[in-house]
């Protein structure tokens, strides 16, 4: 687990969940990403976070706001899924339900993540990605002190879909 002064950055439990699916069922929370989940795909998502962390020790956190909520979302890093220039890499990402949006948790929880991936997991670089369009998120990564770096097309979005053009941010461990 990864403590902050507002979060808890923990192993996913059965009744994260339900809630999880919410959220991911949420086209405003799913806007820049691949589109609504349903409850099937994003408990999935959830396992797949559960089996990074036994493979790899470090995964998407749940994320627990104490006193506020016992479910706001998922933070955390992942070994990059995707073939492009820049991988293997390890990326940082984050997915808060919107009730929890502009409080801040994103970047806090992020950080947290961050500093775990670069004091105990040892790596030297990670990244983050997003569409050009989600300049939300951008704005978390520079806060992060993360660097825009190259321009690249999704492998994942298809040719002509207005979510197809990503940025990659990178964060050096000595920075």
């Amino acid at each position: 687990m990864i403590e902050t002064p507002r979060l808890l950055l923990r192993p996913w439990r059965e009744s994260d969940m339900p809630l999880f699916a919410e959220q991911n069922a949420d086209p405003a929370v799913m806007q820049y990403l691949t589109g609504v989940l349903s409850r099937e795909a994003s408990d999935a998502y959830a396992r797949r976070a559960q089996q990074h962390f036994a493979d790899h020790g470090f995964c998407k956190w749940a994320v627990e706001a104490p006193g506020v909520a016992s479910f706001i979302g998922a933070v955390g890093l992942s070994h990059v899924a995707i073939e492009a220039s820049f991988t293997p890499a390890v990326e940082i990402a984050w997915r808060l339900n919107r009730r929890y949006w502009g409080c801040g948790y994103a970047t806090e929880a992020a950080q947290a993540a961050l500093d775990d991936g670069c004091n105990r997991i040892r790596l030297q670089e990670i990244v983050a990605m997003t569409s050009l369009l989600n300049t939300a998120s951008m704005r978390v990564m520079e806060r992060l002190g993360m660097t825009r770096s190259i321009e690249f097309d999704h492998p994942n979005q298809p040719p002509g879909s207005r979510l197809r053009r990503h940025v990659l941010y990178r964060l050096h461990r000595e920075t």
